[in-house]
């Protein structure tokens, strides 16, 4: 089956290479036939890849240690569930997944546009194409074979995956971070495609504006599941760290949120054309550039993969894609020019445009801080540690603009945005703000401007976005009779862009709430002997035994602890923190923490030392508040994502509801994603 596999991907290569020329040939030479093939190989290449895919996880289910990288990353002893999902674990299965995601969203890219964008097809293929030979190439001639067999003496077991690895969140967060990362890759290849065929209007974006959406719920979905398994894995009481990986997907977020913003001025005013090319071309360059930090050695990382020769590969295939681009974007430099041009600071595309320029400017030194250690260790042969105090010293004020930013500019007019309209917009939400600032540092004695700012921003921020629907509630109620909820639905279905935009914006001002949280943590490590009490924040906890107990697997010690409310005694539940110790990878422990969560705060305790023989044991316990307002956030992201593109009814025929019952299962999927974090995370 190894053999088969390689043989499989060696099979890719030539279908690619032959698709991506086809694609070329057909377009020049005007042959239907040609352009067909081309059409029918990009199938092929999904087909061919998906094969692969399931041929791996085919020799991990049934144990085949012959093969290097599933003795590396399983073991007899794993659950079916981990062994099917050690595909994605280690270096080269995750290329091969990375490589396989890319051509399941090319397969319904290239059949959703087959016809309706004729024109920029075939070098979207083309680019498309380009993409896939690399990757492909990157495992069969680079040092990323995932069906490497051992040439003799096969092991008869594997070395186990890494514990950190055997996570509910970690068999989600990955399909999830990769559909999201991969998803950049169709923008991008329609963006190349027109500007290689010079079809530069709104159709290259109409295209593909719904792949940008579900690319971005999928990256932000895979963010948030990421920090979830750093919350319950890591055992740190944190769900982000500014580590080299979290920021490698972190920097195409900033820059798609940034382009997807931009877009809609072009759809309206025919401005940012040249913005938008840029915008796109930088995501995809970050996504690569992302996956050559993770995967060469260039950065250090707890969930890093190991080092590898594939760096020279990646390096190389940015430098190409860079000089493509930039190459195209100059050749297309008058074409991009934009039709109108900026008529008022006090409009709705000034304010995208400073959207823009902060989220850019986030992407860059984000980039460049992860990089730093790295570059000063090349050029200076000295270790420099970048930690979390100097990301969050530039970063929070970044985040607070952009904060801002959520509340003002959805309100601003398109062109030019009138005192009066200003005055109607933004006075009540001022007040009220102003008000809460006021309330918050006399009344509760918040005095870091950090938190104070985030909540006064937060309260704005809701307002602006509470009164839009307010409005449009009343207004519907005042012109069609209606109800207030058949206004308010009425109103959601027949503007679903626009207020799935403002639910978004709802979304990321609770994330930002739950943030602020992090100002107030308290924490306390405490030596317990059985039935000692200790007081942290409102609870009361008392520990009562160890365990020691053996699956097979691990062994686990296990301590006991009972929580009470510290004003009324009263018992809020029992918990258990406790220290797993894998076989394989050999002793390798792993922190299983437990908290009592509500919507207030977590109580998050780690079973840190212990003694056998006396059953003491040292608790790590910290009270994290408002943290999981970060992971309802993220549900109603989803929730406006849902929103947004969810087919309209009324205006599109049977065939157009067709094609777009994939971005809308995408978009259901996403939102049953986030609730089922949300709730996992309860459990």
């Amino acid at each position: 089956m190894a053999q088969f596999g390689y043989y499989v991907l060696l099979l890719t290569l030539i279908v690619a290479t032959y698709t991506a020329a086809a694609s070329v040939v057909g377009h020049h030479n005007k042959s239907r036939r040609l352009a067909v093939s081309a059409t029918y190989g990009g199938f092929a290449t999904f087909g061919l890849l998906t094969v692969a895919s399931m041929s791996l996880v085919y020799l991990f289910v049934t144990n085949d240690y012959s093969v290097k990288y599933v003795q590396h990353y399983s073991d007899r002893s794993m659950p079916l569930f981990y062994k099917a999902t050690a595909f994605w674990g280690g270096q080269d299965g995750s290329l091969l997944f990375w490589v396989w995601v890319m051509s399941i969203w090319g397969f319904v890219a290239i059949y959703q546009n087959r016809n309706k964008h004729k024109d920029l097809m075939p070098y979207t293929i083309v680019t498309l194409m380009a993409i896939t030979v690399f990757f492909v190439a990157l495992m069969v001639f680079g040092d990323a074979n995932p069906f490497e067999t051992y040439l003799a003496g096969a092991p008869t077991d594997g070395q186990g995956l890494n514990p950190l690895l055997q996570n509910p969140y970690m068999v989600t967060h990955p399909p999830s971070l990769y559909l999201g990362y991969i998803g950049w890759t169709i923008p991008f290849c329609f963006a190349i495609g027109a500007l290689a065929h010079g079809k530069l209007d709104y159709g290259w974006i109409a295209a593909m504006r719904r792949w940008c959406l579900v690319a971005w719920v999928f990256l932000t979905v895979g963010l948030v599941l990421g920090g979830l398994w750093a919350y319950e894995e890591l055992g740190w009481g944190g769900y982000w760290a500014w580590d080299p990986v979290e920021n490698a997907a972190f920097m195409p977020w900033l820059t798609g949120t940034a382009f997807i913003h931009s877009i809609q001025v072009q759809e309206r005013r025919q401005m940012y054309k040249m913005w938008n090319m840029v915008l796109i071309i930088i995501t995809f360059l970050l996504t690569l550039l992302g996956t050559m930090m993770t995967r060469s050695g260039v950065v250090q990382s707890v969930h890093a993969f190991a080092q590898s020769n594939i760096g020279g590969w990646f390096f190389t295939f940015i430098i190409i894609t860079t000089v493509v681009s930039v190459g195209l974007l100059m050749w297309r430099a008058k074409e991009l020019a934009p039709a109108h041009g900026l008529e008022s600071y006090l409009s709705r595309e000034f304010a995208f445009l400073i959207n823009n320029w902060v989220l850019l400017a986030a992407a860059f030194f984000v980039t460049f801080a992860t990089l730093l250690p790295s570059i000063w260790k090349f050029f200076f042969q000295e270790e420099v540690n970048v930690g979390p105090a100097f990301f969050n010293k530039w970063m929070i004020p970044i985040g607070l603009i952009l904060l801002f930013l959520t509340g003002v500019g959805p309100l601003l007019s398109w062109r030019k945005s009138t005192t009066k309209t200003v005055q109607q917009q933004f006075t009540m939400p001022a007040i009220v703000a102003a008000t809460s600032a006021v309330a918050l540092y006399f009344g509760f004695g918040v005095e870091d401007w950090k938190p104070l700012a985030t909540f006064v921003l937060c309260v704005f921020v809701a307002l602006t976005v509470g009164q839009e629907f307010w409005r449009g509630t009343r207004h519907r109620m005042g012109t069609s009779k209606e109800s207030a909820l058949d206004a308010l639905v009425t109103l959601m279905t027949r503007a679903q862009r626009r207020y799935g935009g403002y639910v978004i914006h709802f979304g990321v001002m609770v994330m930002f709430f739950g943030f602020a949280g992090e100002s107030f943590k308290v924490e306390e490590d405490v030596s317990f002997e059985p039935g000692q009490e200790e007081v942290i924040g409102p609870y009361r906890v008392r520990y009562d035994d160890l365990t020691f107990e053996d699956d097979g697997q691990k062994n686990m010690i296990t301590a006991l602890v009972t929580v009470f409310d510290d004003g009324s005694g009263k018992e809020l539940g029992k918990l258990y923190p406790a220290k797993w110790f894998y076989r394989k990878p050999e002793d390798q422990p792993s922190s299983e923490i437990a908290k009592l969560m509500s919507f207030r705060d977590d109580l998050y305790l780690v079973l840190g030392g212990y003694d056998v023989e006396k059953k003491t044991a040292a608790i790590q316990m910290k009270v994290n508040p408002l943290v999981n307002f970060v992971w309802l956030g993220c549900a109603f992201l989803m929730a406006g994502f849902g929103i947004a593109v969810w087919p309209d009814k009324r205006k599109a025929p049977a065939t157009a509801r067709v094609r777009r019952f994939v971005p809308a299962l995408a978009g259901t999927a996403s939102l049953l994603v986030a609730v089922t974090a949300v709730v996992l995370a309860f459990v």
